[in-house]
């Protein structure tokens, strides 16, 4: 990684660098934020999160977290950023000019020197120099920037330690025991090191020492290893707190793997934090179970004495797991030191992030009222973060949304920055996602057999139940019966969103009527209408009948739905286009139908809008999904299976769209309050052809029994344009095609029986 060639220059004032800003800690819970700014080596590769995410480029980012009313950032001042090729070649100038800008914004800097890395290339965990090379970039950070009064010298250290050594993901890449002790305790003097030399600077800085913070938990038999495992945990925090003697449970571990004199230094030295940082993830918390029959096609592992699975708890523990408010409370009757909750993060749907926010808000206001010195929460990622999935071992794209959704470029705020603006200005917040748990507290969470735990691995109070209103709000589906209301509903429930199906006999979107009674009885916080008039071909026979559906009912919905306040969400389509562009449509390309339901959608769009400004409307590409047996792929796989040739357009191109990633996308912009029109289709451009051969293949059968032939020999009466594909200027928020498909496939082979009989479509659940 060349530094010089990273940073863009910035005049800043000599002078501003040296200016320490006033600062009044409140006496409330606050709202901190950080981003995920990791520089991972992995092999002789380095990934820069701050790359990925375009934070580098993007100083306007930091306005935007200020509007949030954030008290205080976690923010890179990384080592291998500044001084990959050593200290007299150090590259500040993008650090001088975010430092600035956050103190001008009012926001505390807390400093991270090294966050999952291994420091430059002259160096690494596991070299005796890494301490003192580490404590002298601190000493020449404190120098430059003497205002800078809380720092994080090294994050989650033991984390790092056992990726690094145990696990073999990160530089070095070990898989020994005693090569993940020797990192940690390198780590550990690395940050005692590096805050003696930032004192000697400014003798008031602070340290807040962030780190992971599970439980295992674990059948009786395996209850020994868990005890380990919830003794290990703890072992960066005993270390720089003074708490690691010869009683500490692994004091001959440590005293066995690491030089004498590097202990002595810690005994006699340590370097209590002012905040013990606590990060805490719903994979956090494990089980280990050695009945491996119970968990198929999960691969074991072991300790030498016993093989055992190691699985995420939520998923199988019969009785719950500790969650944050206990892990929390454990950390504070350890140390009795200052605590902040320093990362809060779900990659995982908007709802299921709003939940586990709050909750954590929630859990750190109990603490707090219950004599906890519980500091603050600390919303991560601001946003989003790239390749975890992989524990960045992969350079995928795969992305999971913060605070801040960057998939479309230019940082777009999620539900979640709604959340953060409201707790951090006057602690309260609500939204209609909040009135149902999580689902590490409803029923879905298990994924295998409940096991019971063994008592010893539990803590000592289990954290109190989910406890929501008696009616909880609910989203209206209108279009019962059809593919897309029911892929919506069951997204709905995957996601734990209370919901109402309404079929045309309760809910006749073109009359006024039998809305202002759906409204009136059920008082809906949103709707999503799917109804509507869907077959293309049958429209040409039906003109009246489509645009009384399409176009009189989305006029009648908005306007219901601008009277009451209620957010809308309604589907448009991509033959709204003509067909005459040479590359993917986008949001603002005008529209030029060429059917008559091409035209009622085209026209549905601008009535809807002219009604009703704030809705949200969403162009989709043809759909296929697992509840919809009239798609092409899943006629294409009947027929190929029942040994019939079947037909596909080869002279037709779209983006065609997974239903379920389009639900998905859908509720997750209905939360974010989204507006206008939107472009949401599987990534990717596709004849009918390829499509099916592709399908037909990935269902193990004879894909040459899918003929390409010209769209004019299928018998269509409505006009087809030949290219249709669609890409979004807004944001990139659905999977690519090969995605939407292998999940599709997947889907279609978890159904018993013959697959050709479409069986499968009733008897499929999504997963939890």
């Amino acid at each position: 990684m060349d530094g010089h060639a990273l940073f863009r220059p910035a005049e800043v004032a000599e002078s501003a660098l040296h200016t320490k800003p006033t600062f009044c800690a409140s006496a409330s819970l606050e709202v901190w934020g950080g981003i995920e700014c990791t520089v991972a080596r992995v092999g002789d590769r380095y990934v820069d999160q701050t790359v990925l995410n375009g934070h580098q480029h993007r100083p306007e980012d930091l306005d935007a977290f200020a509007a949030l009313g954030i008290r205080a950032i976690r923010y890179p001042v990384l080592w291998e950023r500044v001084a990959p090729q050593g200290l007299d070649r150090a590259d500040w100038r993008w650090t001088d000019e975010r430092l600035a800008r956050i103190r001008d914004l009012g926001i505390r800097p807390i400093a991270g020197l090294l966050h999952h890395g291994s420091g430059p290339r002259d160096t690494d965990l596991s070299q005796p120099d890494f301490p003192e090379k580490l404590a002298r970039y601190a000493a020449a950070v404190a120098e430059r920037y003497p205002w800078l009064d809380h720092y994080t010298p090294v994050n989650e250290p033991l984390t790092t330690a056992r990726f690094s050594g145990l696990y073999g993901h990160w530089y070095p890449h070990g898989r020994d025991y005693g090569l993940f002790l020797r990192l940690l305790v390198n780590q550990i003097n690395g940050v005692r090191l590096a805050m003696r030399a930032i004192r000697q600077i400014n003798p008031d800085a602070k340290l807040v020492q962030t780190d992971d913070l599970g439980r295992t938990l674990s059948t009786p038999h395996l209850a020994y290893q868990a005890a380990y495992e919830n003794e290990r945990r703890w072992l960066g925090f005993d270390l720089l707190t003074g708490r690691f003697d010869r009683h500490h449970a692994l004091w001959r571990d440590l005293t066995d793997a690491v030089p004498a004199r590097e202990l002595d230094d810690l005994l006699c030295d340590p370097c209590p934090p002012d905040i013990v940082g606590i990060n805490h993830y719903l994979s956090g918390e494990r089980f280990l179970d050695e009945r491996l029959d119970r968990y198929p096609g999960v691969a074991p592992g072991g300790n030498g004495r016993d093989r055992y699975v190691d699985v995420l708890a939520p998923r199988v523990a019969a009785s719950g797991v500790a969650g944050l408010e206990n892990l929390l409370h454990e950390a504070w009757e350890r140390y009795g030191l200052p605590i902040a909750v320093t990362e809060v993060h779900n990659g995982s749907s908007r709802d299921e992030q709003l939940r586990w926010l709050k909750e954590a808000w929630d859990s750190a206001r109990r603490l707090r009222n219950g004599g906890v010195d519980l500091r603050a929460i600390t919303a991560w990622s601001l946003l989003g973060t790239y390749d975890w999935n992989s524990l960045l071992t992969r350079q995928d794209g795969h992305y999971e949304p913060g605070v801040f959704d960057i998939s479309g470029g230019a940082p777009r705020p999620t539900a979640l920055a709604g959340l953060i603006h409201d707790l951090a200005r006057t602690g309260e917040a609500d939204h209609p996602a909040l009135d149902a748990p999580g689902w590490w507290h409803r029923d879905c969470r298990l994924a295998w057999e409940p096991a019971e735990c063994c008592p010893s691995t539990l803590p000592s109070r289990l954290m109190a139940a989910f406890s929501g209103p008696e009616q909880p709000r609910r989203l209206l589906i209108a279009g019962g019966g059809g593919a897309l209301a029911q892929a919506m509903a069951h997204v709905c429930t995957v996601r734990g969103l209370p919901h109402e199906v309404l079929p045309r006999a309760a809910l006749d979107v073109a009359d006024p009527v039998s809305i202002a009674a759906a409204f009136n009885q059920r008082r809906p916080w949103a709707v999503i209408n799917a109804a509507g008039f869907s077959s293309v071909d049958d429209a040409e026979e039906a003109p009246r009948r489509c645009w009384r559906e399409n176009v009189g009912g989305a006029e009648a919905l908005a306007r219901a739905c601008a009277a009451a306040g209620v957010p809308l969400v309604a589907f448009s389509s991509h033959l709204v286009f003509g067909g005459d562009k040479a590359e993917p449509y986008l949001e603002d390309d005008p529209v030029a139908p060429l059917g008559v339901y091409a035209g009622t959608k085209a026209a549905a769009e601008k009535v809807l809008l002219a009604t009703f400004p704030d809705a949200l409307v969403i162009r989709a590409g043809a759909f296929f999904g697992p509840w919809d047996s009239r798609n092409l792929l899943t006629r294409a796989i009947r027929a190929v299976g029942a040994g019939q040739a079947f037909d596909a357009a080869a002279d037709v191109t779209v983006s065609p769209t997974y239903l379920p990633d389009l639900a998905d996308a859908a509720l997750d912009l209905l939360m974010d309050g989204e507006k206008g029109i939107w472009h949401l289709a599987s990534t990717g451009a596709v004849t009918w052809a390829e499509l099916a051969r592709e399908a037909v293949a990935g269902a193990a059968l004879d894909r040459r029994r899918v003929r390409s032939v010209p769209g004019a020999e299928l018998g269509w009466r409505a006009r087809r344009p030949a290219w249709s594909a669609l890409r979004s200027m807004r944001s990139a928020l659905m999977p690519p095609l090969d995605r939407a498909l292998d999940c599709y496939l997947g889907a279609l082979r978890s159904g018993a029986g013959d697959i050709a009989t479409g069986a499968w479509l009733t008897r499929y659940r999504p997963p939890a």
